[in-house]
C-alpha cells in the first residue's frame, strides 16, 4: 500500500481534485503525516503520547494494504484534522484530550463502536486515580 497511498496522494494534490472536493487537495502523504503525528505526541504526557503512538502506528498498519481511493482519502483527510487538533508546546503537557462529537456515534458501524469501547477500556486504565495521589482529590492546582 505504501506505493499506492503515496502514489495516490501525490496525485491528489497535483491533479484536480476527486469526488471529496478538496479534501484531497490539502492531504499529507501517508508516510510524512506518520511521521508529523508521531513528532506532535513528542509533547503531550507520556501515557497519552505511549497510548497514542501505539494506536497510530496499529491503525497505519492496519491500512497499508487500502486501495480503495475514497478510503485512501477519508483515512488520510481524518488524520489530518487529528494532526491539525493536537496541542503543541507547553500546553500539550496539560492537555487531557477532547470529547467526542455524539453525531460521530450515530455514523460508527458495529465493529468502530467495539473498537471504541477498547479504547475507552484501555484509557481508563491507564488514567485510574491512584491512592494517596494528590490529582484524587481535586487539589492538582492547589498544591
Amino acid at each position: 500500500m505504501h506505493a499506492t497511498i503515496s502514489r495516490l496522494a501525490a496525485e491528489t494534490i497535483s491533479k484536480r481534485p476527486l469526488i471529496l472536493r478538496q479534501a484531497s487537495a490539502s492531504l499529507i502523504p501517508p508516510i510524512p503525516l506518520y511521521r508529523r503525528i508521531l513528532r506532535a505526541h513528542r509533547f503531550l504526557p507520556i501515557e497519552m503520547r505511549s497510548l497514542g503512538d501505539d494506536y497510530v502506528k496499529a491503525e497505519f498498519r492496519r491500512h497499508k494494504d487500502v486501495t480503495n481511493p475514497g478510503h485512501i482519502i477519508g483515512f488520510l483527510s481524518q488524520w489530518n484534522v487529528y494532526l491539525d487538533q493536537i496541542p503543541s508546546g507547553a500546553e500539550a503537557q496539560h492537555f487531557r484530550g477532547k470529547k467526542l462529537d455524539p453525531t460521530i456515534f450515530e455514523k460508527l458501524s458495529e465493529e468502530q463502536l467495539g473498537q471504541m469501547y477498547e479504547l475507552m477500556r484501555a484509557t481508563k486504565d491507564i488514567w485510574k486515580p491512584v491512592e494517596g495521589d494528590p490529582d484524587v482529590r481535586g487539589d492538582r492546582n492547589h498544591q
